[in-house]
């Protein structure tokens, strides 16, 4: 008698469970501290380990080294969520002072959290490694180091480069690191863990530019409903009368935090969009049949609305940028502007799939009776393509995030340009967008791909990125999330195989790295800071000379990346002295 096969069934009577380690007290085995979540060795007094610090203009990132995550992470200014310098400063000598003192006070009041609200640890006794930008202003790091040496009083400062530690976390000492923070977009590279400083490049092109641009957008093109007068009011009204244009009052620095991180998302490249439309539309037509909301604020012109929603950080864009500042203006008056603008967003809203979005907002003060909150309804194009500014390049002193890239290796020498185009790491917190590596990837080869001149005339023949590109097989991002196949063996080997760190703390993983190492950038003692004190003293008067604070001078011994280590220019050339001729000697 046969029997049917049976599949074998899994116990029941055991639950799947993490294995958990058992340590026997008193045994040889390495005992965690309670303090730490780790099982790595500490020291009585905790002074192995030291601090890694990761300032940014807007968020810092802090804990220990050897770590695999920060401690704490947190916004410098937690209450506006604004940055605390910029990459200006103010020419009046009064107004420069009142800045400086006023960053001076938020640095020390950031340290200050630092050790004594996420580390709890004793400032004397550990030593620092400063995760610093390239190109971080220095009188901001001899801010820092005082802050660091006369306040809290630590041992040591190790001053590294953001990007090398970058590189150094995902198990590289050569690549070409491209950093999209907030004040902007750093291309740097990198060989056998040297950075190449002079090579180095750099765009405005970042996530300032990027919330000044969702701003700008929602105060077109958005929507907002404000909170009903009364409880009957919401039933009897209906929300499409109620609708209005998005009030500037509800678009704080935290709200548009808030869509940025967590609405938007960058979608794949238009190819030729632009042209269609702007070929279907001509600059006399009708105006588009979607129009904005009814406005609850005077109507205000372009100009002055981009000149007011972006202030100091605007700047010119492309031409096919949805808020003004075309390459080619439009003649025609404001309608003409306003017809232009609703053209380019109906081509983004055919080209989006996205789904509109609401989100709860405090109202404005006057609309503040009570009755709840108002709600900013967020048009799905607008997070799928507001991300395009990123992109848009042209501009000598704006290029996109790809040209940056493609900058740097036509600096480089020609013999490094196929090992750093097949090792190009994306860090910074821009980066994190989902879709953001992905597209850059595409449109490196979108910038590198010949020119048709038979489809246009108006294209320039000049072809920039003509020497790069035999590279186009080799380009390759260590930490692309969805790496493209390639012909090249190089390209296929290194796309996608970085460490899962998110590209926002890859510097700090990279710092945490180099303190377990013992190793790190230059390190500055406190004892030869003390030493390069400007103050002059009179030992026999007991006068102590203090420089003022108008008359600041930063401090030698702070690293500077920008001075070469050769004076600019060749030396001036010595005439040789020729030897005395016979005749002369016998004369």
């Amino acid at each position: 008698m046969s029997t049917v096969p049976v599949t074998p069934r899994a116990k029941t009577g055991i639950a799947p469970a993490t294995p958990t380690t058992t340590r026997v007290a008193g045994s040889h085995v390495l005992q965690a501290s309670p303090h730490y979540t780790t099982t790595r060795r500490h020291s009585l007094y905790g002074t192995e380990d030291r601090v890694v610090i990761d300032p940014g203009s807007r968020i810092w990132k802090v804990g220990f080294s050897g770590e695999g995550k920060p401690r704490d992470v947190f916004y410098a200014d937690a209450k506006n969520y604004g940055s605390l310098w910029s990459c200006s400063r103010a020419t009046d000598p009064a107004e420069k002072a009142e800045e400086d003192n006023l960053l001076a006070i938020n640095l020390e009041r950031c340290m200050r959290s630092v050790f004594h609200e996420s580390l709890l640890a004793e400032p004397k006794a550990r030593k620092v490694i400063l995760v610093e930008h390239p190109l971080m202003p220095l009188y901001i790091k001899d801010m820092l180091a005082r802050i660091l040496f006369s306040n809290l009083q630590v041992p040591s400062i190790s001053f590294a480069s953001s990007h090398l530690l970058s590189l150094l976390s995902v198990g590289r000492i050569t690549g070409l690191v491209l950093d999209c923070g907030h004040l902007e977009s750093t291309a740097l590279p990198i060989f056998a863990a040297r950075p190449l400083f002079p090579q180095l490049r750099t765009t405005p092109l970042a996530g300032s530019r990027f919330s000044s641009h969702i701003r700008a957008l929602l105060l077109l093109f958005g929507s907002y409903l404000p909170p009903p007068t009364s409880l009957s009011a919401a039933v009897n009204v209906p929300a499409a009368n109620r609708t209005t244009r998005v009030p500037q009052e509800i678009l704080t620095d935290a709200v548009i935090e808030d869509i940025k991180t967590r609405c938007c998302f960058v979608s794949d490249a238009l190819e030729s969009a632009f042209g269609d439309a702007r070929a279907s539309s001509p600059p006399g037509d009708d105006p588009s049949e979607h129009e904005p909301p009814p406005s609850s604020d005077p109507a205000m012109s372009e100009s002055e609305f981009s000149r007011g929603s972006l202030g100091q950080e605007s700047a010119a864009e492309s031409e096919f940028s949805i808020i003004s500042h075309p390459t080619h203006p439009i003649s025609g008056g404001e309608a003409r502007n306003e017809n232009h603008l609703q053209v380019i967003a109906n081509m983004y809203m055919r080209h989006s799939t996205a789904t509109d979005l609401r989100i709860r907002v405090v109202p404005p003060v006057s609309q503040q009776a009570g009755t709840g909150r108002g709600t900013l309804i967020i048009p799905g194009w607008i997070r799928e393509r507001a991300a395009e500014v990123l992109f848009e390049g042209g501009d000598v002193d704006e290029s996109s995030v790809a040209e940056v890239i493609l900058d740097a290796l036509l600096k480089v020498p020609l013999d490094l340009r196929k090992t750093l185009a097949s090792s190009i790491l994306i860090t910074g917190g821009t980066a994190v967008l989902p879709g953001f590596i992905p597209r850059l990837h595409a449109e490196l080869l979108r910038a590198t791909a010949p020119l048709d001149t038979l489809s246009t005339r108006s294209r320039p023949t000049y072809d920039r990125y003509a020497t790069l590109r035999p590279l186009v097989p080799h380009f390759a991002i260590l930490n692309n999330p969805a790496p493209v196949t390639s012909s090249s063996t190089r390209a296929n080997v290194n796309a996608g195989k970085a460490p899962a760190f998110t590209p926002a703390t890859m510097a700090w993983v990279g710092g945490s790295l180099a303190g377990a190492l013992k190793t790190g950038g230059v390190e500055v003692a406190r004892e030869k800071w003390d030493e390069s004190d400007p103050a002059q003293t009179d030992q026999d008067d007991d006068v102590v000379m203090v420089t003022p604070a108008s008359e600041f001078v930063p401090r030698n011994v702070i690293p500077d990346w920008t001075r070469g280590p050769l004076p600019m220019g060749a030396p001036p050339a010595v005439a040789p002295k020729l030897p005395p001729s016979p005749q002369a000697v016998g004369a």
